[in-house]
């Protein structure tokens, strides 16, 4: 199994952009069928450090998780999160 963890900085922390970033990604799983299971959530942490949303996906294997990444469903939303983010981290790994 592979997990895909993104976070991010929102140019506009408010409840409006959180809404529409979380109703973007809680559709994908019904869109493309590598995704295993996916969580998203919004940071109440406001510390220095802290990132304002994340998104945690499970991927059968990496080729699942690469197909994921390249499915145009995928691409619309990760374009329209582009622009209501500043700031972007990525982690992905085997477990």
């Amino acid at each position: 199994m592979v997990r895909h963890v993104v976070m991010w900085r929102l140019h506009e922390n408010n409840h409006e952009n959180r809404l529409e970033i979380s109703r973007l990604l809680r559709e994908l799983p019904d869109r493309i069928n590598d995704i295993e299971t996916l969580e998203v959530g919004s940071n109440f942490n406001r510390g220095e450090f802290a990132y304002d949303m994340v998104l945690i996906t499970t991927h059968r294997d990496i080729t699942a998780m690469e197909n994921y990444k390249k499915h145009p469903e995928h691409i619309i939303v990760a374009d329209r999160i582009k622009k209501l983010t500043t700031e972007r981290a990525v982690v992905d790994f085997e477990f």
